[in-house]
This record gives C-alpha cells, structure tokens and sequence, in this order.
C-alpha cells in the first residue's frame, strides 16, 4: 500500500521480530500481488506461481473520494492471466462511521470482483484518539462489507493495530479476517523470511515485501486460502463487467490476435522473433500489438517483434467495432501506403500515423490499415532532440498522463528522437 509509513514499519518490525515466534510453513501457500494505479492498467505477475491479486477499487480520504481508474483494467487483465482477482479501498476515516457509510455506498456497488471475493478495508492513518471508537467504525465497515456479499478482510500493520484498535473485538467477531504488512529489509525478494512474520491471532495474509522486483512490487502470501473465495476451481462465481472483459481476453485464440489487443511476455522467453537476445526484464511485461505479421506480433513501445506462442492476450479490443467511426483498407500486392493514402483523399504520413506506423514502407498484403476515424486521421508529433514528454504535453496543450497513456508510454524518460506521439 502505497501510504505505510515504510522506515516506520521496517524499523518496528525489526524491532519486534526477535519476540516473534515464526509460523508452521507445512500449509498450502499462495502468492500474489496488490496494487493501485501506481501499477498501470495491466498487472504484472511476479513469478510463474502467481494465483491471485488485490486490486485498490479507489480511497476515502477525510471525506474525499479518489477512484481508481486503473481498476476495472487491472481486473480484467488479471483475469485474462488466470489470476483470482480482490478488491481494496483505502480508508482514512478514523472513528467517523457517517464518512465510512459515505465511502462504502459509493465504492461498494461499482466492485469488480465476484461476490465472496476479498473486499479489504485499507486502514493504516487517519485513527483518531479514541481506540474503541475507532474500533467500532472498523467494524461497521467489515459489517457492510459482510452484508454486501464479500469477504471482509481488514489490512494495517502490526503496531499500527495495537495502537489504535482493539485486536480481540475485531477478530472475535471476524476470525481470520487480518493482512498483516511486515517486511524483513527493502531488498528484493519472492519469497517470505518466516523469522520477520508478524505473529498475533487473527492473520489470514502477510504482506512480506514492497520490493518483489526491482523498482518495487508490494507481494503478499495468503497462510490460510482465503484468496480461493469467490472462485471455485480457479474460475469467479460470479460475473462482472471486468470479469467478462477478462475471460473474453483468456478465451481468444492467438489466431484472432488484432492490433490494439495487450499481451504479456510469458515467464522463460528468452529470444526475440529474429533470433536476437530478450532481456530478461521483458518477461511478465504488457504491450499493446502494433503490428501482426503472421504468426509474429510488433510490440508497441518496445518496437520488437515476438512469436505469438510466447505471448498471452490480456485485452481485446471490439472486434465488431474496434473504433467507432473506423474505416479500413485491407492491403493489396503492389499497394503503396501513398497510393492508399491518395485513394482516401489524406497524406501517407496521416496514415502513417494512424496507423502507427515506424517505417511507411512496412505494409504487406492482407494488412488491414485505418485509413480515417470520424472523417480525420489522429494527430501525432515528432520527437525531437532535446524534447521530453512534459515538454511535448505542455506544447501540444494536453496532459503528461495522457499523453503517456495515449502512446502506451511506461516510463515518461524513455522516449526519442523521431517517435511518433499520438495526441
């Protein structure tokens, strides 16, 4: 969670953790991520063994409200990985049960994930002075959360618990019900170090680490299924609008692959399609499809070409109706993208961009070309030496964030001279 106080929680850990007796390690252990929209639209696996994910629906900040909007995406693009997909809401409201009602009547009907899916209550600052009250407000959100049809689950840290809530009243009426964060240092790490596990009664999941992959990842393991909830042999219970975009995506042959369509770079590739070396930070990566050739797929972004059998579909887009407005040309031999482009009464470097694409002449035939969408082709600019995103937003009137989304951008810094940038 992206508000934990992180020095804290790693200085009381340590702190405490030579008193803690570690956990029996002999059950079952699933992993999974949690994230928010500092993650993107798409979530990210952090080993093959990956079975489930938390994704934050939006948070309730001392009576503001901040949806997420990365989270019908990430849940759907969970589903699409065969992930078992949750729910979190951040809850700053103290011992305040009118602004915690106010929260849950807002986030709990616009939930994603099943029914009996994890519903977590965030709750890690804003506790007022007052431990019973704000344990009252604790449990009248797990209450609601219960009565909405999910599975209440209550996420803090140890010291932060035992400070400000009564532990006891809480899991005595909701066994079980805790996810725990403690982390045994910053380094990265896959796998929990059972000597840092944050012993007390009622733990059903522990965050272990922040930094699951370099950069950072928070990583959780679920010590008793509960991330089974909702699912019945891997599978929802129930269908959502996130869900159903997510199993289309599962269901789509890789014959059907379109550009627009997201995949992710399976664990193990090592080769691109041409032969040539992977890094290996490309592994569990999504990308939009720029191109499709065969059975090869043009990553947009990254500009490489990969084997379809080493990728999965996270997304599809609309295959009835990609773009509302498009029309299209299929290519034929001997066509020239100038010679469509006069046939349609535009330039070629509109449909180069529309198109996105890096080389004119990289057309074939059976290619299918956008040629205008609601009678104009997209604007795009040209990158140029000593240009950078913020910059290029600011000159072109629009915002970093979307321009970044807008060209599939993950990192602002990485952009260069002559890409092309839709606006």
């Amino acid at each position: 969670m992206r508000n934990l106080n992180r020095k804290l929680l790693l200085s009381l850990t340590i702190l405490v953790g030579l008193f803690l007796m570690p956990i029996s390690v002999n059950a079952a252990r699933y992993y999974g991520v949690d994230s928010s929209r500092y993650q993107g639209n798409t979530l990210k696996k952090v080993t093959p063994e990956d079975s489930f994910a938390i994704s934050q629906i939006g948070g309730y900040y001392n009576g503001t409200f901040i949806p997420q909007t990365t989270y019908q995406s990430q849940v759907a693009s969970g589903i699409a990985m065969g992930l078992r997909m949750h729910t979190y809401i951040y809850m700053e409201t103290g011992s305040n049960q009118v602004q915690t009602k106010q929260m849950l009547d807002y986030y709990l009907p616009k939930v994603q994930t099943p029914k009996k899916s994890i519903v977590a209550l965030d709750y890690e600052s804003g506790a007022s002075a007052d431990r019973e009250a704000n344990t009252d407000n604790v449990l009248y959100g797990l209450r609601r959360v219960k009565e909405a049809g999910y599975t209440p689950v209550l996420y803090s840290y140890k010291p932060y618990i035992l400070s400000h809530l009564n532990r006891q009243r809480i899991t005595a009426e909701f066994p079980n019900c805790l996810w725990i964060a403690a982390y045994r240092d910053y380094s990265v790490m896959t796998r929990p170090d059972y000597n840092y596990f944050p012993s007390m009664p009622g733990i059903n999941m522990w965050q272990f680490t922040s930094t699951a992959i370099a950069g950072g990842y928070d990583y959780n393991v679920d010590l008793l299924g509960i991330t089974l909830n909702g699912y019945k042999k891997e599978h929802p219970k129930s269908e959502t609008k996130a869900i159903e975009q997510g199993q289309k995506a599962d269901n789509t042959p890789k014959s059907a692959i379109q550009v627009g369509n997201t995949v992710r770079v399976k664990f193990g590739v090592k080769y691109w399609a041409n032969g040539v070396g992977m890094p290996s930070w490309v592994q569990s990566n999504t990308y939009k499809v720029q191109q499709v050739s065969g059975n090869k797929v043009l990553l947009a972004g990254i500009m490489s070409w990969i084997n379809v059998s080493d990728v999965e579909i996270i997304s599809v887009t609309n295959n009835s109706n990609p773009i509302i407005g498009a029309s299209y040309y299929v290519v034929k031999s001997g066509d020239t993208l100038g010679g469509i482009a006069s046939r349609y009464g535009t330039t070629w470097q509109r449909l180069q961009e529309l198109n996105g694409l890096s080389n004119p002449n990289w057309i074939y035939p059976g290619q299918r070309l956008k040629v205008t969408v609601n009678g104009y082709a997209q604007r795009a600019y040209t990158v140029r030496r000593g240009d950078t995103l913020s910059s290029i937003a600011s000159r072109l009137g629009v915002s970093l964030s979307s321009l970044a989304s807008r060209n599939h951008i993950r990192n602002i810094n990485w952009i260069y001279i002559n890409q092309r940038l839709l606006y």
